[in-house]
């Protein structure tokens, strides 16, 4: 009989995991039987952009973390896929640092050009996955249209739910009693609400980073930031500060460990996110930190205990879409019976060898070279298109030098791209500048 996979998760990874199947059929192999499962009533993951917090409208919690006004904090020419860039897209060469919208777009370009919609079962929660005896999986979901559970087996699942949806959300003393709004980044939604207002932000990640940028471009009164151990040191316009960590807060107030304090409106807790399976039971479940190296993850994709289960997209990222695409298709070819398994002792010492690899690195160039590294071992297993890692890396590189000299300025320059060798266009407004996010003002239709 057919083997039958189940993809749990239709957002960049899982449509990665799509069109890797829909690639060998189209080269005239025989694939497994598929389907995937999304929770959302459309595909694109957290690029699904929503206006709902908290939770979605079957009263679950809401999945997304996007914001109205996000670009690309990351240059495009890091996450171009290899079978479709672009210029193919788009027709045209575009600038580096695109918002959400066109990206989703980009995304939905593939994906649907390979024909892969009809394979997705939307509005659809996993609610359990367990082992089945003899092997292979039962998995129970929930059609949250129809409101009914059912079971299925599958030989094969697949993992694509991504790892920034759960929040890590810390307490502070006095945050039962602070007279503003806390919230954190997962249920941010337009840096409107936050015109005219103090606003401190706890955190130094990427989230602490974009928010800030993101509240300031849209008219926020000041930005202070408070960090743990070091702060992220950029060149901050006049009306952003760092600051030590939080110790507590007092009416509106915000205290600091060094003594100083913030009068603020409103707290943004840009504090991560957990990797959550509330799905899966403990013998199928990956416990990781967010790092390179994943832990119990061979090749970063099979998880060592049980060889018929996968993770996609579990790291620490640099590479996003292509390194997706990298898993995908090294999944498919193990699914498939291209490649072969190592015995689990050996799986076991893969996963010790990378962590001791990624902790032996040095800076964030290292970093960059490391994943860069891993996508390419993984493409030179599979047919999946070969590119220019190398170009990736210079382009990653070059952005944070640029980020140094400008951090509200970054966006403004352009990467060549690894696939095509062209450089992209400056975009026609500053990033700063450009307050309209949508396609048709980014692309001047």
């Amino acid at each position: 009989m057919t083997k039958r996979v189940a993809i749990i998760g239709a957002g960049p990874s899982g449509l990665a995991q799509l069109r890797a199947f829909q690639s060998a059929k189209d080269k005239g192999a025989s694939i497994p039987e598929v389907v995937c499962f999304e929770k959302q009533s459309d595909w694109g993951g957290l690029w699904n952009y929503s206006w709902r917090t908290g939770v979605d409208e079957y009263g679950n919690q809401c999945h997304g973390s996007m914001y109205r006004y996000l670009w690309s904090n990351g240059p495009k020419e890091g996450l171009e896929f290899a079978d479709y860039t672009f210029e193919e897209h788009f027709g045209k060469p575009i600038a580096s640092f695109p918002p959400r919208a066109v990206l989703f777009d980009y995304i939905k370009g593939r994906v649907e050009k390979s024909g892969v919609r009809d394979l997705i079962q939307f509005s659809t929660i996993v609610r359990d996955v367990r082992t089945a005896k003899g092997g292979g999986f039962e998995v129970t979901t929930r059609d949250e249209v129809a409101d009914v559970d059912s079971t299925e087996y599958f030989d094969k699942v697949i993992v694509a739910t991504g790892h920034f949806s759960v929040p890590n959300a810390p307490e502070y003393p006095g945050f039962d009693q602070f007279n503003g709004r806390i919230l954190h980044a997962h249920d941010f939604r337009d840096a409107h609400e936050f015109s005219g207002k103090d606003l401190l932000i706890l955190g130094t990640s990427y989230s602490a980073e974009d928010i800030g940028s993101q509240c300031w471009k849209y008219g926020a009164k000041s930005i202070t930031v408070a960090h743990r151990t070091t702060p992220m040191g950029y060149d901050w316009p006049d009306n952003w500060q760092e600051v030590p960590k939080l110790d507590h807060v007092e009416d509106t107030t915000a205290h600091f460990i060094d003594g100083t304090s913030k009068d603020v409106d409103a707290i943004i807790l840009c504090t991560g996110y957990k990797h959550h399976f509330p799905f899966l039971p403990d013998d199928l479940r990956l416990r990781t930190a967010n790092r390179l190296a994943s832990a119990d993850l061979y090749k970063g994709v099979v998880w060592t205990k049980n060889s018929d289960m996968f993770y996609l997209g579990m790291q620490d990222q640099w590479y996003t879409f292509n390194m997706f695409d990298a898993q995908a298709w090294w999944v498919r070819d193990c699914i498939m019976d291209r490649i072969s398994l190592p015995t689990r002792a050996e799986m076991a010492q893969d996963v010790v060898d990378r962590v001791a690899a990624e902790d032996a690195i040095t800076d964030d160039h290292g970093a960059v070279e490391y994943q860069g590294a891993y996508t390419m071992e993984l493409m030179n297993e599979t047919d999946y298109p070969s590119f220019n890692v190398e170009a990736s890396n210079q382009a990653f590189f070059e952005w944070k030098k640029h980020k140094k000299m400008g951090i509200m300025e970054f966006r403004d320059h352009g990467y060549i791209s690894p696939m095509t060798g062209t450089k992209a266009p400056a975009h026609h407004t500053p990033w700063k500048d450009a307050m309209d996010d949508s396609l048709e003002s980014y692309l001047e239709i």
